[in-house]
């Protein structure tokens, strides 16, 4: 019996992909929910898993080809076994003469082979998990030069990680008959062209603009120094700013409710909830996973998601889902030592908050110059339905939450 192989839902308001690429070919065996290949759409990458056991008939969708949502990528022949792609031991006599052990037994490829003959039997070798063929191929590691840590000899995502005697491959990029040795053209990735899209339109469609202000960070670099021993022992994550930062915004979004709603052709729509999109720079791009409801979580609740959600996307785990839905959003450029930028709007939003660059800088205080670690605000808003006044007070109230951490927890 004959199994396509679809394309899945994709997620709200997506309708094609592109495939980015095939683990198997054509002739090779498969196991039921064994990742076949991988798609990319503007928000996501994902795998397609085989839909039973058998093997590859068909590859009807190319790298490269653009897909829409239930179009056929493939066929798989389920009455194939496994056995059939193994090649059988010659047969012997009752009596064969001695072969030697090294014409018997042979040195075999555990990665590259789902399965392999030895003296008449058949061995399953530990395939591949997505999160260590999608790493190695993002930092073109060779996976043949890994030394597993694991005494079954399965390569984990750690023995990727670990880089230290790791040989890369060689994928560099093919030059095209236009260009010279001195440029390579490369074609953007569908996200990356999504992002290009996407930060032009809000540019074109939206009234920008960006206030700024600044945050001594004193008492918060206190209250989370007194804190971060004991946090990490009791929840097993570090302590950031981030989840400070979001609650901050909270109280202030409450203040200034325009800044957490939306145009809609002719309509203002304010909303009652507040899902804050956490920005995350990977090797692909940017995203912007979404922390749901987070004014209804606690600050250790909206740390625990917000590293998980950006382990997710920087080895490209994000669902759909997880990046959908957000009425604000937050973007720390200090991480890479920015110390002042204008964030770009991420639509249909009507406002995005930049962090900076903590840096100790003369402050004036009670009349005298001290040393006080300060980090720049910025608040790009749409100029449509957030006043000057409007997005000043934002900031205000934000960096009134930050210089009295008290006032995070008491919600005030």
């Amino acid at each position: 019996m004959t199994i396509e192989i679809k394309v899945p839902s994709l997620g709200e308001s997506v309708v094609e992909a592109t495939v980015a690429k095939w683990y198997k070919n054509e002739g090779d065996a498969v196991a039921l929910d064994e990742p076949l290949l991988e798609l990319e759409t503007d928000k996501v990458t994902l795998e397609v898993p085989a839909p039973s056991n058998g093997r590859i008939e068909k590859i009807s969708a190319s790298e490269g080809s653009t897909v829409e949502v239930g179009a056929i990528l493939g066929l798989i022949d389920e009455n194939a076994s496994a056995q059939d792609q193994v090649k059988k031991p010659k047969s012997v006599s009752k009596e064969p003469e001695s072969i030697p052990e090294e014409e018997t037994t042979k040195q075999v490829d555990t990665v590259s082979m789902p399965e392999i003959t030895i003296q008449n039997e058949v061995l399953d070798i530990p395939k591949l998990s997505p999160a260590v063929r999608k790493i190695s191929a993002e930092k073109n590691i060779d996976i043949n030069k890994l030394v597993s840590s694991r005494e079954d000899g399965r390569i984990t995502k750690a023995d990727v990680l670990n880089t230290q005697n790791v040989e890369k491959l060689d994928t560099k990029p093919q030059l095209t008959k236009e260009s010279d040795e001195r440029e390579e053209r490369v074609p953007m990735s569908r996200l990356r062209q999504t992002i290009a899209k996407r930060l032009k339109d809000a540019q074109n469609n939206a009234a920008m603009l960006t206030t700024f202000n600044e945050v001594d960070m004193g008492e918060l670099i206190k209250t989370r120094n007194d804190h971060k021993a004991e946090f990490e022992k009791k929840y097993g994550i570090k302590l950031g700013f981030m989840s400070f930062f979001v609650k901050a915004c909270i109280t202030a979004l409450r203040d200034i409710p325009e800044v957490n709603a939306e145009i809609e052709e002719t309509d203002v729509i304010y909303k009652n909830f507040y899902n804050i999109g956490v920005a995350v720079g990977t090797d692909q791009g940017l995203v912007v996973p979404v922390v749901k409801n987070a004014d209804q979580k606690s600050l250790v609740e909206i740390e625990k998601e917000i590293y998980q959600l950006g382990q997710k996307a920087r080895s490209g785990q994000l669902s759909i889902d997880e990046m959908q839905g957000g009425t604000f959003t937050i973007s720390n450029g200090g991480v890479y030592g920015s110390l002042m930028s204008t964030p770009i709007l991420n639509p249909p939003q009507s406002g995005i908050l930049g962090m900076h660059k903590i840096e100790e800088r003369p402050i004036v205080i009670s009349g005298e110059i001290v040393a006080r670690p300060m980090m720049y605000l910025a608040l790009s808003y749409d100029h449509r339905i957030v006043d000057g006044k409007g997005a000043v007070t934002f900031l205000v109230r934000v960096k009134e939450s930050l210089e009295d951490p008290s006032r995070i927890l008491l919600g005030v």
